[in-house]
């Protein structure tokens, strides 16, 4: 397996298929970049270069007792971009991902990046705010920490087997494999970092982050996403980054990359090579 020590001392793993432009893939929470295996085998098996790694305190990379935020988990993707010396590269971002990615953007800028894509992304907001009444209110956040201290196997069971893929909704059949693979990686992260993660994603504010975004952009939600709900999400990051490209998956659930991946590896593809 492939490590890159951070500056921090940190094991940041990482792996790094095909050739051609790199396409660099930040996973969603409590996953890790194996979550992605479908997208990155579809890039390299189509001229690129497809790399991701697991974002601190999951996977298989360190599990450092601080540091798990945004400004970190961006300062990480930096060294590993520095580190593989990528230029032209192509961000995609999923969920909590999405808001790595902006982040990294508004702190190091894009001038190794090409283009980016923000799908079903935590961005601009997760949290139901004064200033952003359409979000998500702080009990529900509450409610995922206080069952992470719990029982955090549980807790993933429980996201996987319901709205994570909407096999909650009548008429959806659940995949099993699904179900062990989302639980598999999510215990496979630190207990606390994971814990650490659920505040930065849900309160961490990227509202001008997306201001920085000078690129071409794509923006790829679910209709039914029952995790991070299109109101305060996609449509608004659409608000703020007004040149984007915004594809929305009527009826389609949070997880869409596995649930829809022919879909969206058709989607992302053509937005790479275009």
């Amino acid at each position: 397996m492939t490590y890159l020590t951070t500056r921090e001392g940190n094991e940041l793993y990482y792996k790094d298929w095909g050739s051609g432009q790199p396409v660099m893939f930040c996973h969603g929470w409590p996953l890790n970049s194996d979550s992605w295996e479908s997208q990155m085998l579809h890039f390299a098996n189509n001229g690129f270069r497809a790399i991701a790694h697991d974002r601190r305190g999951h996977g298989r990379s360190s599990q450092p007792w601080g540091g798990n935020d945004m400004d970190h988990y961006a300062d990480d993707l930096a060294e590993l971009i520095e580190h593989l010396n990528l230029s032209n590269v192509i961000l995609f971002g999923f969920s909590t991902g999405g808001g790595e990615v902006a982040r990294y953007i508004a702190r190091h800028g894009t001038s190794r990046v090409a283009k980016a894509g923000l799908i079903c992304a935590v961005t601009p907001l997760m949290l139901k705010t004064p200033s952003n009444p359409q979000g998500t209110p702080i009990e529900v956040f509450d409610g995922m920490r206080a069952d992470s201290i719990a029982n955090r196997s549980q807790l993933y069971l429980d996201l996987a087997s319901g709205p994570f893929y909407g096999f909650n909704r009548v008429g959806v059949k659940p995949s099993q494999g699904l179900i062990n693979s989302f639980w598999m990686q999510g215990v496979m992260g630190g207990h606390k970092n994971t814990f650490d993660s659920i505040k930065a994603f849900s309160e961490t504010d990227f509202r001008d982050d997306l201001k920085h975004f000078n690129i071409p952009t794509l923006i790829i939600h679910g209709g039914d996403d029952q995790i991070v709900p299109i109101q305060a999400s996609a449509l608004e990051s659409k608000r703020l980054i007004p040149d984007a490209q915004l594809l929305v998956y009527s009826g389609a659930p949070h997880g869409l990359t596995d649930t829809h991946k022919q879909r969206v590896n058709a989607d992302m593809l053509r937005f790479a090579q275009f």
